[in-house]
């Protein structure tokens, strides 16, 4: 006879009954002894966790990673050290800019992590479904999100704010001309690729090293929706993308995607003719070809949604020896700043957490103490380096190469020019169809139509830079002056801002 099973309080007291509280008398008051009722309603309390101020509404799956070609030329992370070797990933999806209330068809691009298990500690891959990126500087981050957000006065979203950033920052257009396609409203999950974006160091036991691109292709084919597409969803069923993702996987129809990787060695990148560091450009495939690498599989739904993809903590700072980071000054930034979300998020043990807690092998350090700490927290054992007790050691054997860094230590300037715009023109000219390149005008003229005239002008001249045709469409859409949006293109950026204020 299978034993029954008893409710506990969390210490584990039985628990003998949990309708009625405990009371002075049959109508009370309510006694302050009863500490289940106070534990019940104190952890009620905090059951919600700060919400992520961006990736906030995601869904997530588990799955593996299997190696198909050799790259041990390339790197000596051991989990892609033979060809056939499986690795255990957990992923999340999300949205980005979007809150956890937001709709899953709504404009925005998609977040795509995987959480590589691997022997030699955990490994994130942290990217998006875009190649690229709005900006080129993590110093320019928070008020890129700010803008994107909700107006501070009226807690509206704002048309005004939207642009008025976007078009005081060239760099953003070619990620724009992404996000208004219909990419920008992918049809699911399953339907997305995911790019890393970022340059990342690749290293092999030799410690050479090359800078290398990841690119996630799905295998379910891209599929998009259109914008009155998205607008039905939003009402109909604001949820699709994450039910589209669990039910699939349910079912057995499991979602994979193809991994390949771009490879640049160091004497390529000094002569390159874009900056291989720079988010917001591509590397054509052309000048490198995509290397397969790899396939992974999602074929597990969570046990519990909070436990694991509400608590999943994913960093590009989480690199296993063979990869590390490059100069790239958003990445650099990110390196810092998702860890430090986590921490505050979660708590200073987020590690801690299952879902982020390495599998296939066990965590050695010298941090202990803090909140939700859970474990021995170390025993006995010293809590410092360098100690003359057996404790952990550092092994030089893993050092990552190293890269000459030289120059000015100051708040540098990017070096603007037209080269911004390169990209996203041969994106409109050589890339997208004529249905697509109608789309993307019906796009952006349906959501910059609400921001200021001058602001209009402002982000429509950049338009205009990238191709005259481009421009010239978005112009008719607002029913601006082709001529006047010409004259702003012409000008300097800052010509161009004081001719708007």
């Amino acid at each position: 006879m299978e034993k029954k099973k008893v409710m506990t309080t969390n210490t584990g007291k039985p628990v003998e009954n949990d309708l009625n509280s405990m009371t002075a008398g049959a109508n009370g008051p309510t006694l302050v002894q009863d500490v289940h009722l106070i534990e019940k309603l104190a952890h009620f309390d905090r059951e919600r966790i700060p919400d992520r101020v961006v990736h906030a509404k995601g869904a997530g799956a588990g799955g593996y990673f299997e190696v198909t070609n050799d790259v041990t030329k390339y790197t000596r992370a051991k989990f892609l050290s033979n060809v056939g070797k499986r690795t255990e990933v957990f992923v999340r999806f999300s949205l980005v800019s979007g809150e956890k209330g937001s709709a899953d068809s709504e404009r925005d691009p998609r977040g795509f992590s995987v959480k590589f298990y691997t022997e030699e500690g955990n490994y994130d891959f942290v990217g998006n479904n875009t190649p690229v990126f709005f900006v080129r500087d993590a110093i320019k981050f928070p008020d890129f999100i700010h803008s994107q957000k909700r107006n501070p006065a009226n807690n509206l979203k704002d048309p005004d704010m939207f642009w008025d950033f976007l078009s005081l920052t060239p760099e953003s257009i070619h990620q724009v001309t992404i996000l208004f396609s219909d990419r920008g409203t992918p049809l699911s999950y399953r339907h997305i690729h995911g790019f890393s974006g970022h340059t990342f160091m690749w290293y092999n036991e030799k410690g050479e090293y090359c800078w290398v691109k990841t690119h996630f292709k799905t295998e379910q084919g891209i599929k998009n929706l259109t914008r009155d597409e998205a607008v039905r969803l939003a009402g109909e069923d604001p949820d699709h993308a994450t039910r589209d993702l669990y039910e699939n996987i349910k079912k057995g129809d499991y979602p994979s995607w193809s991994v390949s990787i771009q490879v640049m060695t160091p004497e390529e990148a000094k002569n390159y003719r874009f900056d291989p560091f720079d988010i917001t450009k591509v590397w054509p495939h052309a000048d490198y070809p995509l290397q397969p690498i790899g396939r992974m599989v999602l074929n597990r739904n969570p046990l519990n949604f909070f436990a694991e993809v509400e608590q999943a903590a994913f960093s590009p700072g989480n690199f296993v020896p063979g990869i590390g980071p490059s100069p790239d000054r958003l990445l650099q930034g990110r390196l810092f700043s998702y860890h430090d979300t986590q921490r505050h998020r979660l708590g200073p043990n987020f590690q801690m957490i299952p879902v982020n807690s390495p599998k296939a092998t066990i965590e050695n350090s010298y941090q202990r103490d803090g909140s939700m700490r859970s474990g021995d927290n170390g025993g006995g054992t010293p809590n410092y380096w360098p100690n003359t007790f057996g404790g952990l050691a550092p092994d030089p054997s893993y050092k990552v190469p190293a890269i000459d860094i030289s120059g000015m230590a100051e708040r540098q300037v990017y070096k603007l020019s037209d080269v911004d715009f390169i990209q996203a023109d041969a994106l409109y000219r050589k890339v997208m169809t004529d249905m697509d390149r109608d789309h993307l005008i019906g796009n952006i003229v349906t959501h910059l139509n609400g921001a200021q005239k001058r602001i209009q002008l402002r982000q429509t001249a950049l338009f205009y830079k990238v191709n005259a045709e481009y421009g010239k469409r978005i112009a008719e859409g607002l029913k601006l002056s082709p001529d006047d949006v010409k004259r702003l293109a012409a000008m300097s950026q800052e010509e161009r801002i004081k001719s708007t204020l």
